[in-house]
C-alpha cells in the first residue's frame, strides 16, 4: 500500500511540475510589456480582489504603458493590456463593465508564477524577518504600515500596503519614506488617518501616482507637493475633512487624474486648474461661494476637453453672472465625459440679485455621448433644460429640485437607473399620457431596471390626467383604455418613499426589491390582480407577477389591510426579506405563509394591532433572523415558534408584554425558543 501511495504522490508532484511549465512557458510567449504588467500583480495577496483602473495607473506610473495610438489616452492602452491579459487567462472573476468599476483576482497558481518571475524586485512584506529580506535589487513592495519605521529600500520604485486597515501615521512614519525612498514612483498611503503630509515630500520627485484616499484626518495639503512635477495621479477620493488643495496646483503640469470625489469640505477648487491640459480626471469643480478663497471661475473648465469619467460641479447656485459663466465651462465639448453632476448647494444663500432665467440649465449643456447626469438642489425657473432630448445615451439620471415638470424618460433606449427625489413641486412624472407606443413593451423604458421616488410629496399620478385617455379610478381598475396594461417591462427593483402615488405603471417583473414607504397600496393592488387576469389557469410561475421577487418592504401604506397583504404574498414564491412596518390596518391575522418557504428574514416593526403571531409562521422552515419591534399588544408567541429550526437570531425591542415571559429558563414562553442560539431582548 505504502508504495501505491508513493507513486500516487510522484505522480501528483509531475502533474504540478507540468502544470507550472506549461504557466512558464505561457508566460514566455508575452511581450515584454505585458510580463512587466504580469510580473507587478505579484505584490497583490491571494485571492485579493483588484481594482483594475487602479492598476492600470500603477503600469503607467512605472513607465510600462506606452503610448501607441495618439488618439488613445494612456489609461485606454493600458486597459487593452489588462483585457489581452484576461484573454490569456492570466486574471479570472472579472466583474463590472466599465473600467471605473472593474474587479478582478487571479488564481492561486497564476499569483505563484507571478512570484516566480517577478524575483527579488517585487515582495510582500508582512512581519519584522520578511522586512530583514528585502535586498537591495527589490524594487516593488507591499508592506504592513506598522513595518514601515523598518524600511531601507534606496532603490524602491513602489510602497503599497495591506491589509487595508485604519492604522494611524504618526510624523516619525513619513521619516523612513522620505528619507530612505527617493526613488518612489507609486506610493499609496489610502485607508490611514494622518493629519498632516510632511513639507518634506516634495523630495519624492520621481513620484508619479500618489494615494491619500479615505483619510479622514486630513485638512489640506503642503504647498511643496506642487514641487513634483512627474506627478500624474493624485488621488483623494472620500477624504471628507479636506477642506482646501494646494494654491500653486496650476504648477502640476503633467497632472492627468485628480481625484477628490466625496470631499464634500472642499471651499474651492484653486486658480490655475484651467492650465493643467493634461486632465483627464477632475471628479469635482467647487465653485467657491462667496469668492473668498481666490477659487477658480467655472471658465477654467473651457479647454479641460479631455475629462473622462465624473465631473461633478458644485455650488452652482452661487455663480454671479451665471448665464457667461455656465456657457464659458463648455460642457457641451467634453465628448469623453461619462458622468456630469450638477449641483446648486443651499438655495437659501442665493443673492436676490440673480432671477431664475439667469441661472437657466440651458447654458450647462453636455455632450450627447454622456451616459449618467445628476441634477442636484435646482430652485431655478423650474423648467427642464431642451438639450435633454439630445441625451438619447443615458443609462443613469437622478433628479432633485425644484422642477415642476420633467421630460419623459419612456423612450429613453439604454436608461437603466432613474432616480428621483426632493422634487416637492412635482405633481406627476410624465406630461404624455400612457397611450400609443408607450404602451409597447419594445418602447416603454425598455431598458429600466432600478427606479427610485423619494420624497416627491406632491405627486400623485405618474401621468398629467388619467381621465382623458381612460383610466378608471376606480380602485378595482387594473387596466388602462380597457384592455391592457401600462407595465415596465424589465423593472428589477423599485423604491417608493413618501410619494402619494395612487396611479403609475405596474412592476410585474421586479425580481430584487419592492420598497414602498408612505405611499399609497393602489397600483400594488393592481399588480397583484394582473395574476387574477392570466390568461391561462395553467400560467407559469416565471410569468406570475412578484414572483421572483427578493425583498419586499411596506411600511405606513394607505388602504394596506390584512387581507390584500396576505393576497399579495401569496405570489411573492421567491422572497427571501420582508419587512412590515408602521401599519395601522394590519393585524396579521388568518394569514397564509405557506408560500413563502424561502423566506430567511422578516421583520415585524409597529404594527398596534397585533396581539398575537400568526400560526403559520411555522411554514417558514428556511427563516434565519426574525425581528420584533415596538409591539405593545403582543403577549405572546405560539407553540409553533419550535418549528422554526433554521432560526438563528430573535430580537426584540419595545414588547413589553413579552420581555418577561421570554425570561431565559424561567419566562412562559422561554421553551419555546430556547433552541435560538441568538436572542436580543
Amino acid at each position: 500500500m505504502s508504495g501505491f501511495i508513493s507513486k500516487i504522490m510522484n505522480l501528483l508532484k509531475y502533474h504540478k511540475l507540468t502544470e507550472k511549465f506549461y504557466l512558464h512557458l505561457s508566460y514566455d510567449h508575452l511581450p515584454s510589456h505585458l510580463k512587466h504588467c504580469f510580473a507587478f500583480c505579484r505584490l497583490y495577496p491571494k485571492d485579493y480582489e483588484i481594482d483594475v483602473r487602479t492598476l492600470v495607473q500603477f503600469w503607467i506610473a512605472q513607465g510600462f504603458v506606452k503610448q501607441s495610438n495618439p488618439k488613445q489616452s494612456l489609461e485606454e492602452i493600458g486597459f487593452r493590456y489588462f483585457k489581452d491579459l484576461v484573454e490569456r487567462s492570466f486574471f479570472q472573476e472579472v466583474e463590472g463593465d466599465l473600467i471605473e468599476e472593474m474587479t478582478c483576482k487571479m488564481h492561486d497558481v497564476m499569483h505563484d508564477l507571478a512570484e516566480l518571475v517577478a524575483g527579488t524586485e517585487s515582495t510582500i512584506v508582512d512581519s519584522n524577518l520578511s522586512i530583514s529580506q528585502v535586498g537591495e535589487k527589490c524594487r516593488h513592495i507591499s508592506i504592513n504600515v506598522s513595518l514601515i519605521p523598518l524600511l531601507k529600500g534606496k532603490k524602491l520604485r513602489t510602497l503599497l500596503h495591506f491589509p487595508k486597515a485604519r492604522y494611524y501615521l504618526s510624523d516619525e512614519t513619513w521619516d523612513p519614506i522620505i528619507v530612505n525612498c527617493r526613488c518612489l514612483r507609486v506610493l499609496e498611503m489610502n485607508f490611514l488617518y494622518f493629519t498632516t503630509i510632511p513639507r518634506s515630500i516634495y523630495k519624492l520627485k520621481h513620484l508619479r501616482y500618489l494615494d491619500f484616499s479615505k483619510n479622514r484626518g486630513l485638512r489640506s495639503l503642503p504647498e511643496s507637493i506642487c514641487k513634483i512635477q512627474n506627478l500624474q495621479a493624485l488621488k483623494l477620493d472620500w477624504c471628507d475633512g479636506l477642506e482646501e488643495l494646494p494654491n500653486k496646483i496650476e504648477r502640476l503640469v503633467n497632472l492627468t487624474h485628480l481625484a477628490c470625489h466625496g470631499c464634500c469640505r472642499l471651499t474651492h477648487t484653486p486658480r490655475g486648474i484651467g492650465k493643467l491640459m493634461s486632465l483627464e480626471t477632475l471628479s469635482m469643480f467647487v465653485v467657491d461661494k462667496d469668492r473668498s478663497h481666490g477659487g477658480a471661475d467655472l471658465s477654467e473648465l473651457s479647454g479641460l476637453n479631455n475629462l473622462r469619467g465624473e465631473l461633478e460641479i458644485t455650488n452652482l447656485g452661487f455663480v454671479k453672472n451665471a448665464k457667461e459663466k455656465f456657457k464659458a465651462a463648455n460642457l457641451k465639448e467634453k465628448q469623453h465625459l461619462r458622468s456630469l453632476v450638477l449641483q446648486w448647494g443651499s438655495f437659501l444663500a442665493w443673492g436676490d440679485d440673480n432671477h431664475d432665467e439667469e441661472r437657466s440649465l440651458e447654458d450647462l449643456q453636455p455632450h450627447p455621448n454622456l451616459k449618467e447626469l445628476g441634477v442636484r438642489g435646482w430652485r431655478g425657473d423650474a423648467k427642464f433644460p431642451n438639450w435633454f432630448s439630445l441625451l438619447t445615451n443615458l443609462v443613469h439620471i437622478a433628479i432633485s429640485g425644484n422642477f415642476k415638470q420633467l421630460p419623459s424618460f419612456a423612450q429613453l433606449p439604454y436608461l437603466k437607473q432613474l432616480k428621483i427625489s426632493y422634487c416637492t413641486e412635482l405633481e406627476y412624472m410624465d406630461d404624455n399620457s400612457p397611450k400609443g407606443s408607450q404602451g409597447k413593451p419594445e418602447s416603454f423604458f425598455p431598458s429600466l431596471k432600478h427606479l427610485w421616488l423619494w420624497n416627491c410629496s406632491n405627486m400623485k399620478s405618474w401621468w398629467r390626467t388619467t381621465e382623458a385617455i381612460g383610466y378608471d379610478t376606480n380602485e378595482d381598475d387594473t387596466t388602462v383604455m380597457g384592455t391592457s396594461t401600462v407595465s415596465f417591462p424589465c423593472l428589477s427593483s423599485l423604491k417608493v418613499r413618501n410619494c402619494p402615488l395612487t396611479s403609475m405603471p405596474l412592476y410585474p417583473s421586479l425580481d430584487d426589491e419592492l420598497e414602498l414607504v408612505n405611499t399609497s397600496s393602489r397600483p400594488l393592488k393592481q399588480t397583484t390582480k394582473m395574476n387574477m387576469n392570466a390568461k391561462t389557469p395553467s400560467s407559469s410561475t416565471s410569468s406570475i407577477s412578484l414572483s421572483k421577487l427578493k425583498s419586499f418592504r411596506v411600511d405606513n401604506i394607505e388602504g394596506l389591510d390584512t387581507h390584500m397583504l396576505d393576497e399579495c404574498l401569496q405570489h411573492l414564491t421567491g422572497l427571501k426579506s420582508l419587512t412590515i412596518e408602521d401599519c395601522k390596518d394590519v393585524d396579521l391575522e388568518g394569514m397564509q405563509w405557506e408560500a413563502l418557504k424561502n423566506l430567511s428574514f422578516l421583520r415585524i416593526r409597529s404594527i398596534p394591532l397585533l396581539e398575537s403571531l400568526p400560526l403559520g409562521l411555522q411554514h417558514l422552515t428556511n427563516l434565519q433572523e426574525l425581528s420584533l419591534f415596538y409591539l405593545p399588544n403582543l403577549e405572546s408567541l405560539p407553540d409553533e415558534m419550535r418549528c422554526l429550526t433554521n432560526l438563528k437570531y430573535l430580537n426584540m425591542k419595545e414588547t413589553p408584554q413579552l420581555k418577561e415571559r421570554c425570561r431565559e429558563d424561567i419566562g412562559a414562553d422561554w421553551h419555546k425558543i430556547a433552541h435560538i442560539p441568538n436572542i436580543q431582548l
